[in-house]
């Protein structure tokens, strides 16, 4: 993947109805470009599938978890690539023991753990620690 396929895949994080061609006309590409990228990423895999966002009270069986992410290197480059990925909910640049602090939402054990192994394979992350939510609080 190269930047324009992250900035599209953050594009279509954001929207995923987003017309082709307003993510030609916000990326300065042709349709063509988007749609042939847009289909070569679903044939890799990158992309499996589209969903819906809810308000965080709606989707109560949903599974979030945050993960402190330690980066060696360009840590642009890692920030990229995680806010192309599918199961980040939201991304922090931090202070402390980790470098990066990322949101997880996803449907299941399952698809926490392929997201996890997914994060853990991007090149530039050395570690990795994952928590995740059981109860809020509120006072």
């Amino acid at each position: 993947m190269d930047a324009l396929d992250q900035q599209l895949i953050a594009k279509l994080r954001h929207d995923a109805r987003a017309s082709i061609a307003e993510l030609a006309a916000q990326l300065k590409v042709s349709r063509g470009t988007i749609t042939n990228r847009i289909a070569k990423l679903e044939r890799d895999g990158v992309i499996v599938g589209y969903t819906v966002k809810l308000r965080p009270d709606a989707a109560p069986d949903e599974i979030r978890a945050w993960t402190g992410i330690a980066v060696e290197g360009n840590q642009q480059l890692v920030i990229r690539a995680l806010l192309g990925e599918p199961g980040v909910e939201s991304l922090h640049d931090t202070n402390g023991r980790w470098d990066l602090l990322a949101e997880l939402r996803v449907g299941n054990l399952n698809e926490l753990a392929a997201t996890l192994e997914r994060i853990r394979r991007i090149k530039g992350i050395s570690a990795t620690e994952t928590s995740i939510h059981l109860q809020s609080y509120r006072g």
